[in-house]
């Protein structure tokens, strides 16, 4: 399939491979090259542990234990769509002066302690988390790589023939900015893979909100202003209320139990 798309891309081919389900955009990636890509990109990642000091699984795996059941939570839910598709790996990147997530094409999830600390309850990690979900689910990396380096460059780097560019799209993995409309469905799906869950679906919100109160010189990457932050409060809580979404989750035991996890960062 790689081969075909690198050799003899035809209208017909671009049109059956950039084919999704549930509705995602038109892709010219296939679900095995966004998993490839982001396997680069993990390589990438542990093959810089200055800029990226990943937390190791087996010292801190209480902490990922406890990250890892946010997650299962949400696929639990049963609202991504690629659940079985991708990997949904967890990684704590050791820098409390980030406050920032992001997550790779094929599921490679990154949170910085920065931001996890900065939060106060499980359910405003689990709104970021599902946001930062959904751009790899709805395919918004792969997409805005594209305009951004090329599908000749990508597709280069997912069958190896150019890894000298894999730093270059980490970089641009990092610090990729969305457009209004994937931020928008993005805040958008936190919410619908939330809302089944036990979570306050509209927790990606608190989490906005306490930056539009507090100012940060460092916001991250997908509080921009597109769309605006207030209105971005707003469509979330709007879309929980739209979905009845009703949370379970004992605040009182989540605020204790989510301080034990910061503090063992």
């Amino acid at each position: 399939m790689k081969q075909l798309l690198l050799t003899a891309i035809t209208f017909v081919s671009i049109f059956l491979n950039g084919c999704s389900k549930d509705g995602e955009g038109f892709n010219l990636f296939t679900i095995d090259d966004d998993k490839e890509l982001g396997l680069q990109v993990k390589q990438e990642i542990e093959s810089q542990p200055g800029q990226y000091p990943i937390l190791s699984k087996t010292t801190y795996s209480a902490a990922y234990s406890y990250l890892n059941g946010i997650r299962n939570d949400i696929l639990a839910a049963g609202k991504v769509t690629h659940r079985d598709d991708f990997v949904w790996e967890m990684n704590i990147i050791k820098d409390d002066s980030v406050l920032n997530a992001f997550c790779t094409p094929g599921g490679y999830i990154y949170v910085y302690t920065g931001l996890i600390k900065y939060l106060d309850n499980k359910s405003s990690l689990a709104g970021v988390l599902g946001h930062e979900m959904a751009h790899a689910d709805k395919r918004h990396s792969t997409e805005m790589l594209t305009k951004q380096y090329g599908i000749q460059l990508l597709l280069d780097i997912v069958v190896g023939k150019n890894q000298n560019a894999i730093t270059q799209v980490l970089g641009g993995i990092t610090s990729l900015s969305f457009s209004r409309a994937n931020e928008t469905e993005a805040d958008k799906y936190s919410v619908v893979y939330l809302c089944p869950s036990p979570y306050h679906a509209d927790g990606a919100a608190n989490f906005f909100q306490k930056i539009i109160n507090q100012g940060t010189s460092n916001p991250p990457e997908f509080l921009s202003t597109h769309p605006n932050p207030d209105n971005r409060v707003q469509n979330i809580h709007n879309e929980a209320s739209t979905l009845g979404c009703t949370a379970t989750i004992d605040q009182t035991k989540d605020v204790a139990e989510y301080s034990q996890f910061k503090n063992s960062l």
